[in-house]
């Protein structure tokens, strides 16, 4: 077993709770499903959000709407890049896994699917 890490992102339209908390439940249940995980593989995630949003941390949609409580959750606001992408929410999930690097599926939404290109659908 080894641990590997899952990169995700999505953005929202405003700086609400609802949205906020809805379109994180939304990335993080597919990052789950995309990668076939378990709960229980899944060692912490850390949340960035850009500047623009402060009006609730993503990691309450991970323990109220999807009931995951007992994984190490973490929220940070996004360094600032003059011309980066606005309303956005990134994650990084660390998990416990046999799978490769090469299996891994980073998940990116919504308008956030222009910050990799390379790997989106």
């Amino acid at each position: 077993m080894k641990v590997l890490a899952i990169r995700g992102a999505t953005t929202v339209n405003q700086n609400s709770i609802e949205e906020i908390l809805n379109e994180t439940k939304i990335l993080v249940e597919t990052i789950i499903k995309e990668n076939n995980l378990l709960v229980e593989d899944i060692i912490s995630m850390v949340f960035t959000m850009t500047r623009d949003l402060d009006a609730v941390y993503p990691s309450v949609a991970v323990r109220d709407f999807l009931n995951i409580c007992d994984t190490p959750l973490l929220n940070f606001e996004e360094k600032y890049i003059q011309g980066s992408l606005e309303k956005c929410i990134r994650v990084m999930v660390s998990i416990n896994s046999e799978k490769s690097k090469s299996d891994i599926k980073h998940i990116y939404l919504n308008n956030a699917k222009n910050l990799r290109p390379d790997i989106v659908k």
